[in-house]
């Protein structure tokens, strides 16, 4: 289905950033970029500092000058999402506590999330495929990831998900290669009913460092991009190689340069995933698109090296 995007604009362009091993300096330093070329990206936080055992480097909203700067990218138009609590393995009370600092911090509940390594990741490790792809998860990987996410499972001591239903309209799930998300899961944003604490599910494509992210966003992928009217949501680590001794990447600074040139909707996720979502309103995934979704995945997560 070819889409009319608003504005009279060709294509969707917008990234979701995970805050792991993001600094303060480095983020100002790529968000003064993105914003002066007219992006308008989704900027995942931890409302909370870690108490105990942090699992990842990075800044979160208990600095209070990140916090300041957070607050600054949002009134300038972007979004802060939501990458769970805090950089360690949450309780419920934990989760709870984290989602009404987000609220205090930017006036309401966060819209869009992406899970983090942590135990209360929701619908997680094999937890994200259904029946014999589930199986051949667990054998790829040895099972490492086995009975390590629980925030879906009623009754342990991390669970939320009746507070991911209430309080949250969409979660990240599977990351792709293709530059176009939207071809990758045309059936974005959508509920799967066999998921049912997940409102809504959104897809990604692959720029989790910036080797990654460079790669994906060359110019033929750009100009495809473009060429097929389609929409695309990178997955990124900003923190993960994007500016190093107090400079952008060289690279990274072409590429989005050439891009901010282009008739592209430059918004944030949760502006791109509202305006599909009126396209096929109430998108319930079917068995079908399930099974064709988890085997593109599973296959190039294997063979190819998406997360």
């Amino acid at each position: 289905m070819k889409i009319s995007w608003p504005e009279g604009k060709t294509f969707a362009f917008t990234v979701f950033d995970d805050p792991d091993s993001q600094r303060l300096e480095d983020g100002k330093r790529l968000y003064a970029l993105l914003a002066d070329l007219g992006f308008r990206t989704t900027k995942g936080v931890w409302p909370l500092a870690a108490t105990r055992n942090p699992n990842s480097p990075g800044d979160t909203c208990a600095d209070a000058a990140y916090l300041e700067e957070a607050r600054h990218l949002e009134k300038l138009g972007f979004e802060i999402g939501y990458h769970h609590a805090a950089p360690q393995d949450c309780t419920r009370q934990e989760t709870i506590e984290g989602l009404d600092a987000y609220a205090r911090y930017f006036g309401h509940d966060p819209v869009t999330m992406a899970n983090h390594y942590n135990q209360e990741a929701i619908y997680w490790g094999p937890a994200r495929l259904s029946g014999a792809r589930r199986a051949i998860y667990n054998l790829a990987t040895l099972g490492q990831t086995r009975n390590r996410h629980f925030g879906h499972v009623l009754g342990h001591p991390t669970f939320w998900g009746d507070i991911c239903r209430r309080r949250i309209r969409y979660c990240r799930n599977f990351v792709f290669l293709d530059i176009n998300t939207l071809r990758a899961c045309p059936a974005m944003p959508y509920h799967d009913p066999e998921r049912p604490y997940v409102k809504a599910w959104f897809a990604s494509t692959e720029g989790s460092n910036v080797v990654r992210f460079t790669r994906v966003l060359r110019e033929a992928n750009q100009d495809r991009l473009e060429a097929e009217g389609g929409a695309c949501i990178m997955y990124a680590h900003f923190g993960h190689g994007f500016v190093e001794h107090g400079e952008v990447n060289a690279q990274f600074r072409q590429l989005v340069t050439r891009l901010s040139r282009k008739n592209g909707w430059f918004v944030p996720c949760e502006a791109l995933l509202d305006f599909l979502g009126l396209q096929t309103p109430e998108r319930e995934i079917s068995p079908g698109e399930r099974v064709r979704l988890e085997t593109k995945w599973l296959a190039e997560k294997f063979f190819r090296g998406t997360s």
